[in-house]
């Protein structure tokens, strides 16, 4: 039950590994709880920023890398919380892992990261340079799907750039936020720096409407992406607010179609279909259809669905009940609409887990732009095939979309390539690679209803996003010209 008393109270378990954790939801078990305010929280936050924005680059760089290191020593154990609570298979649960590492790695880099830029002599006796300072305390909402690898889009970044940082992770698998709180105090990072708030919306609406919360970092939801990016432009700070998708794979005739089948498959029901990147969406065009259709479905019916800690297993589970009822409900939505069910996913039973959240991958085809389960985000192991007469039909039909966060097209004809690089309407494009997910050193994020806010997450623009720019002019005395000048300064 909550025990929530206002929109910022909480209650506080005994899981303190000497950094602020603070859990929303109130468990019997738990003897020692008390209750705390989340304005609380947001001012330890801002004690520490006071002393770590002082810290030195290289310092910050120092803890980040020792950091690194304890994440490898412990990404199997990190890996094995994801996969208990989310469901995903153990071994996507190492990959989310590894690339949330990445980001890590990247952020050892900060002394070079937050070199400014300097003129000299930019006019008479005058230098001029631009340094980028931290904001503040600045806060990451972060969503069920990747609860190792999303946050670290952020908090790394955020807290090498010089600010206190409060992670407000999902409560569907909050344990892993846990277990990366206790390896930062490990690395050495000092108490109050990294914060861990657990709740729902209560603990999201607290954090925004504070005013030293500076900046918001959101994962999850187009409707809950547009909220907070309205709030927080309301309370007048920044934010990033990453929304859902729509993703789309285009297949030419003249792809290479075993490749073109081993990527969709991966990329539709990897991790259940649970991804902001998954695609949902298989645009065949021309005779692709007739060539690609007989093996997808064998390949369909064919997936290993297992506990995911079985490690064959390609698929594990859908994380709750009301995510399962929502995916078959979906499922429905396309047979009554006249979509062609080729196959079906639900009534899955795994032995010995009978009682578990499992659904089979599921393929339609002959889906039309109109259709439900075109439309919307199905966040589950659903794959929609339309059927384009050419390759303007397909970058018509993608661009058509509200949502523009990743999209994939197959061909082996590199004018085809080019032109669909640099007409199609979505942020994160891959050429015969099915989910786009930039490196740690580029940035993450969408077009359209799938990115709110002007910055991306990670790379170059995570670093402007968690900072502010600051120009410096300066002239010494001897320099100063005698009288007032009433004109406006030019380069002299």
């Amino acid at each position: 039950m909550f025990a929530l008393h206002n929109h910022s109270v909480a209650s506080v378990n005994s899981f303190n590994y000497g950094l602020t954790l603070i859990v929303i939801k109130y468990f019997d078990c738990f003897r020692d709880c008390f209750v705390i305010l989340v304005d609380d929280v947001v001012a330890i936050a801002q004690t520490a920023f006071e002393t770590w924005s002082q810290t030195s680059p290289l310092r910050r760089a120092r803890i980040m890398f020792k950091y690194l290191e304890l994440l490898n020593a412990n990404r199997d154990e990190l890996a094995a919380i994801i996969t208990a609570e989310h469901g995903k298979v153990f071994t996507d649960a190492q990959g989310e892992v590894t690339r949330g590492i990445e980001i890590v790695e990247f952020a050892t880099g900060i002394p070079e990261l937050l070199k400014g830029d300097f003129t000299e002599q930019v006019s008479t006796d005058i230098d001029n340079w631009v340094m980028r300072q931290p904001l503040g305390v600045v806060a990451g909402i972060t969503p069920f799907n990747f609860p190792v690898m999303v946050p670290m889009w952020m908090f790394p970044v955020a807290i090498a750039c010089g600010n206190s940082f409060i992670l407000k992770p999902s409560p569907t698998d909050p344990s892993a936020s846990l277990l990366m709180a206790k390896l930062l105090q490990e690395a050495g990072l000092p108490d109050g720096v990294f914060n861990v708030v657990q709740g729902d919306k209560e603990a999201v609406d607290a954090l925004i409407e504070n005013p030293d919360v500076k900046a918001v970092s959101f994962v999850g939801s187009t409707p809950i992406a547009n909220y907070i990016y309205e709030r927080c432009a309301h309370f007048g700070k920044r934010s990033q607010a990453l929304g859902g998708a729509k993703n789309h794979m285009v297949i030419m005739p003249d792809a290479d179609m075993d490749k073109a089948i081993d990527a969709l498959i991966g990329a539709a029901y990897g991790s259940a279909g649970e991804r902001c990147m998954a695609i949902s969406v298989a645009v065949l065009v021309g005779d692709a259809a007739d060539k690609i259709m007989p093996k997808l479905i064998e390949r369909t019916k064919t997936l290993k669905v297992k506990n995911g800690m079985e490690l064959d297993a390609e698929m594990g589970p859908i994380v709750t009940k009301a995510a399962l009822e929502r995916i078959t409900g979906y499922i429905e939505s396309g047979v009554a609409s006249g979509a062609k069910l080729l196959v079906d996913g639900r009534n899955l039973k795994i032995a010995n887990h009978e009682d578990g959240f499992f659904i089979g991958g599921t393929l339609f085809d002959n889906v039309t732009p109109d259709m439900k389960i075109y439309l919307e985000e199905i966040f589950g192991p659903v794959l929609s095939c339309l059927r384009v007469a050419n390759f303007t039909d397909a970058l018509k039909l993608v661009n058509s979309c509200e949502f523009g966060n990743g999209v994939a097209c197959f061909t082996s004809d590199g004018n085809i390539a080019r032109e669909f690089a640099r007409r199609v309407q979505v942020g994160m494009v891959g050429i015969n690679v099915p989910i786009p997910v930039p490196m740690a050193w580029h940035g993450f994020g969408g077009w359209k209803k799938s990115l709110f806010g002007d910055m991306h997450a990670y790379g170059k623009e995570g670093v402007r996003f968690y900072t502010k720019q600051k120009s410096v002019m300066q002239r010494w005395p001897e320099g100063i010209a005698k009288g007032a000048e009433f004109v406006m300064p030019t380069s002299k």
